[in-house]
């Protein structure tokens, strides 16, 4: 574990949350704008579910959870308790990934049509004990990306077209840091720390499709 980040997973969220605010980048419904936070929700919700205002949905879970603060917070109709979590380690760099794979939706990036949105995700959270330059940042959304393409099609995933799946309509990527530590100017698979995130993003999404 990542000290003073705790991640609790149940069946209604995966939910991190940090003593000290986290450094953040996210494509979330909620907090997508944030530059810190010490929470970070991924809120299950039934399938079928509308989601009319999800924005308002999760705004309503956190204050159930009595977080009275800003917040990064996304939303998954697979359960969240078969959320997996791995942690990779090496030369003072510690990455968690946190991936739930849900496969309603699945499409292949350039072939497949614009979609309505559904709550049928690949939600995935990665988690450093490091100093991030912007740059840094950006890379490790990437390499997130890679690793779970590389997942998908180790695990030869397709579309309902046949097509070789990359994900789905609605999947999202938290990337947080702590701030402390070892600086990591970039985040490529094959740089030291984006090494950690691809093996950590890899392993959690392989075997969160070994458990849908």
């Amino acid at each position: 574990m990542i000290p003073g980040v705790e991640i609790e997973i149940n069946r209604n969220a995966v939910w991190v949350r940090s003593v000290e605010p986290l450094r953040v980048l996210a494509s979330a419904i909620v907090g997508a704008d944030l530059a810190a936070t010490r929470h970070i929700l991924n809120m299950h919700v039934p399938k079928g579910s509308r989601c009319e205002d999800a924005a308002g949905d999760l705004h309503a879970f956190a204050r159930r959870l009595g977080i009275a603060e800003p917040f990064v917070g996304l939303m998954t109709a697979a359960w969240t308790h078969e959320a997996r979590a791995v942690m990779e380690t090496r030369d003072g760099v510690a990455v968690s990934a946190i991936a739930r794979v849900g496969l309603g939706t699945l499409v292949a990036a350039g072939l497949s049509p614009p979609a309505p949105w559904r709550p049928s995700t690949i939600n995935t959270i990665v988690l450093l004990d490091a100093r991030l330059d912007p740059a840094a940042a950006v890379n490790a959304v990437i390499t997130a990306t890679e690793a779970k393409v590389a997942a998908l099609m180790e695990a030869a995933v397709v579309t309902p077209g046949g097509a070789r799946a990359t994900g789905t309509v609605t999947d999202a990527v938290v990337i947080a840091w702590t701030g402390r530590g070892r600086r990591l100017e970039y985040l490529g698979p094959a740089a030291p720390g984006g090494w950690l995130v691809a093996r950590a993003v890899r392993r959690a999404v392989a075997e969160g499709l070994g458990r849908r």
